[in-house]
């Protein structure tokens, strides 16, 4: 995946404090920059909420998942029942399970 992030003179600090996290976390700026989007964009949110906001699946798919969740015992989990019915790609959901566990252990 390749991202491009323009900004402007006054966002000027906003990079050298990632240069500085990025030195003192002995990562790349990019993966800084990465790790601040995902808990900013992932943080307090549900599974289906995450894997809507990626882009990964539609927000209907999401609501029909949770209906079969609801109306079937057993308490299957969301992801299960989105793969199951192809609506979301396995990589999808493995990336967003990631973030919610690299979010809630933040």
């Amino acid at each position: 995946m390749q991202v491009t992030v323009y900004f402007g003179e006054e966002d000027i600090y906003l990079i050298r404090l990632v240069g500085e996290l990025a030195r003192k976390e002995r990562k790349s700026r990019s993966a800084v920059m990465l790790s601040i989007l995902e808990e900013h964009f992932g943080r307090g949110k549900r599974l289906g909420e995450l894997l809507v906001t990626l882009g990964a699946v539609p927000r209907q798919a999401v609501e029909q998942a949770l209906e079969v969740q609801r109306t079937q015992e057993g308490g299957r989990r969301l992801g299960e029942i989105l793969l199951e019915r192809g609506w979301v790609a396995r990589e999808d959901l493995e990336r967003a399970l990631l973030i919610q566990q690299r979010v809630g252990d933040g």
